[in-house]
């Protein structure tokens, strides 16, 4: 059993997420290739924020992801429990409302979004599914919902590939660009033990959420799912 699948106390993912702070993004750029803003701007897209609007960015972490939505107009609250990188945030974005957070237990009211999102952190919530119907909750009828997440490619002989890197090339890369590098071990194991597009989407939707659907980015490698409250 890997540690990927034993349970996940928060405290200690917070604080792997904490030692990873100070070069996430920088880290992230490199070992995706670019990509990854390619995937943030599908789903900015996919949210669709309107000015007023309010949006919930999860495991928003130094505020990436978040300033986006802000550059549309909407009141986008980053939310994380890495306070880490709430603080990297916070001296980069001094103007977004950063909140510390625990996605099982989430500070806010009943239906206070009109959408909400999380990128590459709903497999690090300790229970994902109840996390999920936090999101719910947090959300007015007839909101939206955005994960966008590590997936499984859809080709076979790509997939084997793929797996190769993750447990191989992704954490030796880490070890020369990443202020912790270990913690890659731990991100790719839980990568390659995370759900499938058909399986998540089932998920979605035993949380409560109406007619989620997935599309496939980068042959798989990542998934954006959607859904409404």
């Amino acid at each position: 059993m890997t540690r990927a699948q034993l349970d996940k106390r928060p405290a200690d993912v917070a604080a792997m997420f904490d030692d990873v702070a100070r070069r996430y993004d920088l880290t992230n750029d490199i070992l995706s290739l670019g990509q990854d803003r390619r995937w943030r701007r599908v789903v900015v897209d996919a949210v669709d924020p309107r000015p007023g609007e309010r949006v919930l960015d999860l495991a928003a972490g130094t505020g990436t992801s978040s300033q986006p939505f802000a550059d549309r107009g909407a009141t986008v609250v980053p939310c994380d429990f890495s306070i880490g990188m709430l603080r990297v945030g916070k001296r980069a974005r001094p103007h977004l409302g950063f909140t510390a957070g625990d996605g099982t237990r989430l500070p806010f009211a009943d239906d206070t979004f009109d959408a909400v999102t999380i990128s590459f952190g709903l497999r690090n919530i300790v229970d994902p599914d109840a996390g999920l119907r936090e999101m719910l909750r947090v959300t007015r009828p007839g909101g939206r919902l955005v994960v966008c997440e590590f997936s499984h490619p859809t080709w076979a002989p790509f997939r084997t590939v793929y797996v190769e890197y993750l447990m191989k090339a992704l954490p030796t890369v880490a070890r020369a660009v990443s202020s912790s590098p270990d913690a890659y071990v731990y991100l790719a194991e839980s990568i390659r033990a995370w759900p499938d597009q058909e399986r998540l989407a089932d998920r979605i939707g035993q949380a409560g959420w109406q007619r989620p659907e997935w599309l496939n980015l980068s042959g798989g490698i990542v998934t954006l799912h959607r859904a409404t409250a």
